[in-house]
């Protein structure tokens, strides 16, 4: 689970801010905790474990973090790296809420279909899903404010087959 994190991290976000928190639910007590909370979805409880992925509505505050790990690589110089850590810190702490949230839920939505992919390489099967009670989530699982959650995606080899589906044509999608 650690290293399909560590490669999900991998996908980018706006100012390389990289907004997303995972919660990871692998125990059978914290799967029967999260069971009804997303309207018993048997795949709750027959996955091997869960991964919540969380929006943090403050990344901003550890741009200094973030963009002082360039500099300890040599890959940016100290006063480039000062420069993003205002421009940014600045810009976010002036944003309105719902203009931060809306970056916090693309980035976060990029980086959750990084360990869908890094899982599927790795030989595992997993289902994303968007149902469930996000306000009990966030009481059950002591989750502060601070954060939004976006999904919650299960992990592990399939019991069987999944459904067949169909998609849309490139041609009814590219306009």
């Amino acid at each position: 689970m650690t290293e399909i994190l560590r490669q999900a991290t991998l996908a980018p976000s706006a100012a390389n801010l990289q907004p997303w928190r995972f919660l990871v639910i692998d125990s059978p007590e914290l799967e029967q905790k999260l069971l009804p909370i997303a309207f018993n979805q048997q795949q709750v409880v027959e996955a091997s474990a869960f991964i919540a992925v969380l929006g943090d509505l403050e990344c901003y505050k550890l741009a200094e973090k973030i963009y002082g790990m360039p500099v300890n690589e040599g890959y940016m110089p100290a006063e480039t790296a000062k420069s993003f850590v205002e421009r940014y810190t600045g810009m976010y702490s002036s944003m309105q809420p719902e203009a931060i949230r809306q970056k916090v839920y693309t980035d976060s939505g990029l980086v959750s279909m990084q360990p869908m992919l890094v899982a599927r390489a790795k030989g595992y099967d997993t289902v994303p899903t968007g149902r469930f009670d996000k306000q009990k989530f966030m009481e059950a699982f002591r989750i502060s404010e601070r954060y939004v959650p976006i999904m919650l995606i299960a992990i592990g080899k399939a019991a069987k087959p999944g459904h067949p589906t169909v998609r849309l044509a490139v041609d009814d999608v590219a306009l």
